[in-house]
């Protein structure tokens, strides 16, 4: 049996490589004031991608970037609108706040100009109907972007529970999302400035961190609306963060199943990790990397150690271009899909009024 498993877990990873054929995507970044960024700043030289052009209307912050990466000054823009009709890029990966997701997407989409935004997809549900509205329209892709989503080990519970039903029905899931707190872990002031302001980030932690485990369960949900949402958000710390939540605990009850959303800026660690259990076993997912599981035919719980996932799914702008090219075609519910993250807003905004009401929000 274990062998088995073992043989199943390095199948995984035997990926068809979706080339990048001719020229790397021309993508270009709106705003640099969210520090994810410094992914796509890195990752570009791998070659899927070109960065063509930046917008970003605070001069300080841009040069310190650029100069950083050693790029050219020349590709700094003062507005989106500007950087849109000078370098004409294929795609945009919005690093702003996530407010601004909706402009974003108001001024790429009547363009053709495919885009990519970091968790969540909006502040709000509203936002993200209009901004679903605009993609439908236009015809371009809006992919979120999770850091989850890159993750090997998700990738392989994913595959031993829908696809092996290796534990049977799900009956539970348990999502640990957060860190100490923005401000605790030293990010810079542009970012912290609009994180924890609650129209830019449409709230604190359950923003922050719920959108992830929204994310997943969907995911491994199939794409199923829950039943209803049931939220708790507190202040730990509102000498630090006196206008949002730093912690949040979300319940999400399916027929049959529930799953617990935990996210906050409260954490004595950084964490992102899963347990999915299930009728006959369970499966968590500690980081990128380690996975436990145990079956029911197992006396003690066993651990793989998992390689990354091969190329373009290790990295969200590699598959971004493989998507603009038709190379990936986006299966259903996956974690950058649209239709994945219009439901994870719904649950989003059931959990903030949930919160705010002190009562269970009714979504069927």
């Amino acid at each position: 049996m274990f062998r088995v498993i073992r043989i199943s877990i390095l199948l995984l990873f035997v990926h068809p490589v979706f080339a990048q054929k001719g020229k790397p995507l021309r993508i270009g970044i709106a705003g640099l004031t969210h520090t994810h960024v410094h992914w796509l700043l890195g990752s570009a030289a791998r070659g899927e991608v070109e960065i063509v052009g930046i917008a970003e209307s605070n001069p300080d912050l841009a040069k310190r970037y650029l100069t950083q990466y050693k790029m050219d000054m020349r590709l700094l823009y003062n507005s989106l609108p500007e950087m849109l009709q000078k370098t004409k890029p294929e795609a945009v990966a919005a690093f702003g706040s996530i407010e601004e997701h909706l402009a974003v997407v108001q001024n790429c989409a009547p363009a053709g100009v495919h885009v990519m935004v970091e968790k969540p997809l909006a502040v709000s549900l509203d936002h993200a109907m209009q901004m679903k509205e605009l993609a439908v329209k236009h015809k371009i892709h809006l992919l979120t972007n999770y850091e989850t989503t890159w993750y090997a080990t998700n990738h392989k519970t994913f595959d031993l529970v829908t696809k092996d039903s290796a534990i049977g029905r799900i009956r539970k899931m348990v999502v640990h999302d957060g860190h100490e707190g923005p401000k605790e872990i030293g990010v810079n002031k542009e970012f912290l400035d609009w994180l924890t302001d609650p129209v830019a980030n449409g709230g604190g932690a359950l923003m922050d961190f719920g959108c992830y485990g929204a994310n997943l369960v969907t995911w491994l949900m199939a794409g199923q609306r829950p039943e209803s949402v049931l939220a708790i958000a507190r202040q730990y710390k509102p000498q630090i963060y006196p206008k949002v939540d730093d912690d949040a605990t979300i319940l999400v009850q399916y027929p049959g199943m529930q799953a617990v959303i935990q996210a906050s800026w409260n954490w004595p660690f950084s964490r992102k990790d899963m347990e999915v259990y299930g009728e006959t076993g369970y499966v968590f997912s500690d980081n990128k990397a380690d996975l436990r599981f145990r079956f029911k035919t197992d006396t003690l719980e066993r651990r793989s150690a998992l390689p990354p996932l091969a190329a373009p799914f290790d990295d969200p702008f590699a598959y971004f271009a493989g998507v603009v090219r038709g190379s990936i075609r986006i299966p259903p519910y996956d974690p950058s899909s649209l239709e994945n993250n219009m439901i994870v807003m719904e649950i989003l905004e059931a959990a903030k009024k949930s919160a705010r009401e002190g009562r269970k929000v009714m979504l069927q």
